[in-house]
């Protein structure tokens, strides 16, 4: 397996934990100069940046949430001049308020070094032309591919978010080994291809890298055998870099965080307790490189668990399991707390079905009704009423099985429900009136 930066990915532990705390302290003197709300925090807590002697005292610091940046917007926890800023990129305000993120120079240059390594843990070479299908706006996730594709040596052609039918086109026209873009596009662009009838054999994909959205393991499964590929996993938030986070390698078994840039933490995400190794919570992470926008004990509001055990690939970093969920899409259903990607989860192994859907919750005579919204093949959608029948039941017993719900099930024909990279919600909420 080959190792971008094997200096980092496979340092010893010892030599991590150094040059951790030595990046960490360099980090907490940046932001205590220079960012308000660090000034403040610090002087409210009486902490003093050469206090922290080791990486167990970065626990003494209170952590730094979304609101927290919102709040901020957009400069106040910048930690530069604007003038040292060479780019402006900002989080997803579709659904909540933006956050404006900022990159120096040299923030820039190892957002290229960590994607070119999530790129390299995959197999990816200078032999391969990359397609990514990311939008190229002010979302980070395009551009980070970009420069760490054509750091790799790799050729890149930034498809953006053409229709389906050109995405097609240029994958066939220009012989793309690589597919980068959201799931839910992934299996529309997998969809277009068997209606076209394409024998993906036909094509020359080989990997693809899914991320901006949660998906499943049977997502993964269903998305390899349909494009004949192999399908990996990254992590990154713009917050900090989208991607540039963690990857993961080809033994497909965990992501690695790449340690010598983060410093991860779990937490109980109701309590902020501190979890140990294995625990499922709230995934925290310090920033110790970043120099325009750096972050001390984020909570990126992602739910998952850290692995210590070594890895076949050779690197040393820990990894995170992959993202079950986020702390914001968790609802509460008659006492049934519930994660989109659990429904996922369970849509994506019945035979018929697309991993596309939507759930309606609702007050009805003083009930809690759940409907679930689920798109189904063409050739299932054309058949006879008792087929349609049969398959409603089986999901509502599947869900019912695996997550102890009753919801009422009603399928619909393909592409009916906006895949969530064209900004669907999977859960609506109507109980106090709506989000």
């Amino acid at each position: 397996m080959t190792i971008w930066n094997e200096k980092y990915e496979c340092i010893a532990a010892e030599a991590l934990e150094q040059l951790q705390l030595e990046r960490l302290q360099s980090t907490l003197n940046r932001v205590s100069r220079n960012v308000v709300f660090y000034q403040k925090l610090f002087k409210e807590e009486e902490i003093v940046p050469e206090d922290i002697k080791s990486l167990a005292d970065l626990r003494r610091i209170p952590l730094t949430d979304r609101q927290t940046l919102t709040k901020a917007y957009p400069y106040d926890m910048f930690a530069v001049p604007l003038r040292e800023v060479v780019r402006l990129q900002t989080s997803s305000g579709t659904t909540r308020a933006p956050i404006v993120v900022g990159y120096t120079r040299n923030d820039v240059i190892h957002w290229t070094e960590l994607v070119a390594r999530v790129l390299t843990g995959a197999g990816i070479s200078r032999d391969d032309v990359i397609q990514i299908s990311f939008d190229y706006g002010l979302f980070s996730g395009a551009l980070g591919m970009h420069y760490g594709a054509e750091a790799v040596g790799a050729s890149v052609i930034p498809a953006s978010t053409a229709g389906l039918d050109r995405q097609i086109a240029v994958m066939k026209d220009f012989r793309s080994t690589v597919l980068i873009a959201a799931p839910g596009y992934a299996l529309r662009l997998a969809n277009m291809i068997r209606e076209m009838n394409i024998n993906p054999q036909e094509l020359f994909l080989r990997v693809g890298f899914f991320g901006a959205e949660t998906w499943s393991e049977n997502l993964r499964h269903n998305l390899e055998e349909r494009l004949r590929i192999k399908a990996y996993d990254f992590y990154g938030l713009s917050e900090l870099f989208n991607p540039g986070v963690a990857g993961e390698c080809e033994a497909q078994n965990g992501l690695h965080i790449f340690e010598d840039h983060f410093i991860p933490e779990i937490i109980d995400p109701t309590s902020g307790r501190l979890l140990s190794y294995g625990e499922e919570g709230e995934l925290v992470l310090t920033s110790i490189t970043k120099e325009a926008f750096p972050l001390i004990r984020y909570r990126t509001g992602d739910i998952t668990t850290l692995i210590r055990d070594k890895c076949s690939c050779g690197r040393t970093t820990i990894r995170m399991a992959r993202i079950k969920g986020r702390t914001d899409d968790m609802v509460s259903i008659r006492g049934v707390s519930i994660f989109p990607s659990q429904i996922e989860e369970i849509i994506s192994r019945i035979e018929g079905t697309e991993p596309h859907f939507q759930v309606w919750i609702d007050i009805e005579a003083g009930k809690e009704v759940v409907r679930l919204l689920v798109e189904i093949s063409s050739e299932i959608f054309s058949d006879e009423i008792k087929r349609m029948q049969s398959l409603s039941r089986e999901i509502k017993g599947e869900i019912f099985q695996l997550l102890g719900l009753e919801v009422e099930v009603k399928l619909v024909e393909p592409r009916a429900l906006l895949g969530r990279e064209e900004g669907a919600r999977r859960i609506i909420d109507n109980r106090n009136g709506g989000e």
